[in-house]
């Protein structure tokens, strides 16, 4: 079975919506999984320069997967004990839910195999 590693990461500027809206953070943070093949996330990496709490969101096809809070000028690193199978044909997209008019920079590293 050959195995390739995937990453969706970057720095990105973000404006709030609402901590209930999470947004998409830009097209580079989306991923199709082929047909015939399967994904798994690995671990996530986050930091948020605003003043504020802020959610990023790990979305399967449009519905919530796995929630990522970020506090205040903080990070996050999160290896995920609990890997689940992404199939062929799903689109993985990282989206940020902030305050109403909060804005910054969320940095996001979500690392991935492909199978």
């Amino acid at each position: 079975m050959i195995t390739k590693n995937l990453f969706l990461q970057g720095i990105f500027p973000f404006e709030g919506a609402g901590l209930e809206k999470p947004g998409l953070i830009h097209s580079e943070l989306s991923h199709y999984v082929p047909d015939g093949v399967i994904n798994q996330t690995l671990y996530f990496r986050g930091g948020n320069s605003s003043a504020e709490l802020i959610t990023v969101v790990l979305m399967r096809n449009g519905v919530p997967m796995r929630y990522f809070p970020i506090g205040a000028k903080s990070e996050v690193h999160v290896p995920l004990r609990v890997v689940e199978d992404i199939d062929g044909g799903s689109v993985v997209e990282l989206h940020v839910a902030a305050p109403d008019d909060v804005a910054g920079f969320v940095v996001v590293d979500l690392g991935m195999v492909e199978h």
